[in-house]
């Protein structure tokens, strides 16, 4: 079965498709960083069907250069990842370099979300500023927000027989709503129907309350539909999952497990015997974090009272700011004692004020292989980049256990349904 990625960042939707046994035949993604996670985890699973994993964990030890792990892969395979921005002047390149991949079959599935900053909480802050200027007789508007009219240009082009759409809760209330109705059109007049839901990662076994809208198409006429999800949830605690990985002072990185045991959910889904430690880094912070993430930890714990600390509580002399009406919870603690984290939003790459370690000791905000963890990315999950940039990749990404539930089930009916045409 055959699938086109786009807007693809890291790959976390690819994750859950491959190991449902699809073939990507592209993936689009403008971001360089993101195009080289991708080409790394495209290696990741050729060296594994040729059983030749040594060499990629070679390259995960410093071993071997990337260009030395690139050379052992299939050019074609490689060059499916497309470092492009999608818009209507690309359009024609990307359908040419696609149609060579795919020599004459079809596209079975289209997946992708355009990206989500439009639509989000803090996107609508920017929208707030765009409206003032436009008052002003300023033409400006977010581009991004009309990037799925080139989604639908590639539904009308390769007319797959289903596709998944997916974003932040927000896009069906931007502009009051008037530009869900309409994306909904456009998608009518390509030939699809669609349904959507709002579901939940933790849902599909992911460690993390994320919410997000997951459109899915059929062409029209066919006997598709939206599939039911048997929900099924993480077995351990935040602290069972990141238990495993060594403690380390903010600044620091340790590339070597620690001796504790890793809780069978974290071996069934995130850490095999050969796995390579890395990304076990995490950001320096000044003794007054340190001691704000101190308070915030002793606020959750203490009495198993489990509240966050408040900015008002914290003592003035650790204060930046005077303002203690509005985000007030801006530092948070990930709980040791729950099943689901907050989300994981790319505002991590930025400070982790809000994803602090639960660990008194450690005092320190997440390492990005712990917030790859909270995201569902396996450990053998490698990411190109520098820390900022990696970070935003895991914030930016579908949960890979939550791609791979709904690929599960489309393919179920891709391989029973065919897209019989309904009489």
């Amino acid at each position: 079965m055959n699938y086109i990625d786009l807007f693809s960042g890291s790959g976390g939707l690819s994750e859950g498709f491959i190991k449902n046994g699809f073939k990507a035949i592209a993936h689009i993604e403008m971001n360089g960083d993101a195009v080289n996670t991708l080409k790394t985890r495209l290696s990741y699973f050729y060296l594994k069907t040729t059983n030749k994993l040594e060499f990629y964990y070679q390259y995960l030890r410093g071993e071997i250069t990337r260009n030395e792990l690139y050379n052992m892969i299939p050019s074609e395979l490689l060059n499916t990842v497309i470092n492009e921005e999608m818009s209507e002047a690309t359009l024609p390149k990307l359908f040419e370099r696609i149609n060579k991949t795919l020599s004459g079959d079809s596209v079975d599935i289209i997946v992708g979300g355009p990206p989500c900053q439009a639509y989000s909480l803090a996107g609508r802050n920017k929208q707030k500023r765009i409206q003032r200027e436009q008052e002003k007789g300023v033409e400006v508007d977010d581009e991004r927000k009309y990037l799925y009219k080139v989604y639908c240009d590639f539904l009308e082009y390769y007319k797959p027989k289903m596709f998944v759409f997916e974003n932040v809760p927000g896009l069906l209330t931007s502009d009051g709503g008037k530009h869900w109705i309409d994306i909904k059109a456009l998608f009518d007049k390509v030939g699809y129907d669609l349904q959507y839901k709002l579901l939940n990662s933790k849902e599909f076994g992911v460690s993390q309350e994320r919410k997000r809208i997951i459109i899915i198409g059929w062409l029209k006429g066919t006997n598709y539909e939206y599939p039911k999800f048997e929900p099924t949830e993480a077995s351990c605690t935040l602290k069972d999952l990141l238990n495993d990985l060594p403690s380390i002072q903010p600044g620091e990185e340790s590339g070597e497990y620690s001796n504790v045991k890793p809780h069978k959910y974290v071996q069934k889904h995130y850490r095999n015997k050969e796995d390579v430690l890395t990304w076990h880094l995490s950001r320096p912070a000044n003794n007054r974090d340190r001691e704000i993430y101190r308070l915030a930890i002793n606020e959750w714990v203490k009495d198993d009272n489990q509240k966050r600390l408040q900015y008002s509580n914290v003592p003035e002399h650790l204060r930046t700011h005077k303002n203690t009406k509005y985000f007030t919870d801006r530092f948070k603690i990930v709980p040791p004692n729950l099943k689901y984290s907050h989300t994981v939003l790319a505002h991590i790459a930025k400070d982790g004020h809000y994803y602090i370690h639960f660990d008194l000791n450690q005092a320190r905000s997440l390492t990005v292989r712990e917030a790859a963890r909270l995201q569902s990315f396996p450990d053998n999950f490698y990411f190109e980049g520098s820390r900022t940039s990696v970070f935003t990749q895991i914030g930016n990404a579908v949960p890979p256990l939550m791609a791979e539930g709904i690929a599960r089930e489309l393919k179920k009916q891709l391989e029973s349904k065919g897209g019989e045409v309904i009489d």
